[in-house]
């Protein structure tokens, strides 16, 4: 059986832009990105921290080293630019996997560089 767990977070990066009339999507600066192991294209759902809110949308890559956080699309009302989000990717994993595996989190700095990394262990 597989389960839906967590696999990475982006804990805390500050949104840089919102953009209701762009496609639809969450543009990442790709270093962040690479910190936690996600990809353009992954679904992922982001909360945020000042209103609650909460939305399920796809990565857009961002240039490295940009310190983008975008908002892009319908979600993009849901969101202000300031606002802190957590980004939460998932995966689908069977029990060997499962206890194999340490949800890495990025906790970024305020300019939306790679800060803290790391890693959650199961219990």
């Amino acid at each position: 059986m597989l389960r839906k767990v967590l696999h990475s977070k982006i804990h805390m990066a500050t949104t840089t832009a919102v953009r209701p009339d762009y496609v639809g999507s969450l543009t990442v600066d790709k270093n962040l990105l690479d910190a936690v192991g996600m990809r353009a294209s992954d679904a992922v759902v982001v909360a945020n921290c000042r209103n609650g809110s909460r939305f399920e949308t796809y990565i857009f890559l961002g240039e490295p080293g940009s310190g983008k956080v975008e908002v892009n699309g319908a979600a993009a009302h849901l969101v202000e630019e300031g606002d802190k989000l957590i980004v939460l990717h998932y995966a689908f994993m069977d029990d060997d996997e499962y206890r194999g595996h340490s949800p890495k989190v990025v906790v970024p700095d305020p300019d939306n560089t790679v800060g803290r990394v790391i890693n959650y262990e199961p219990s």
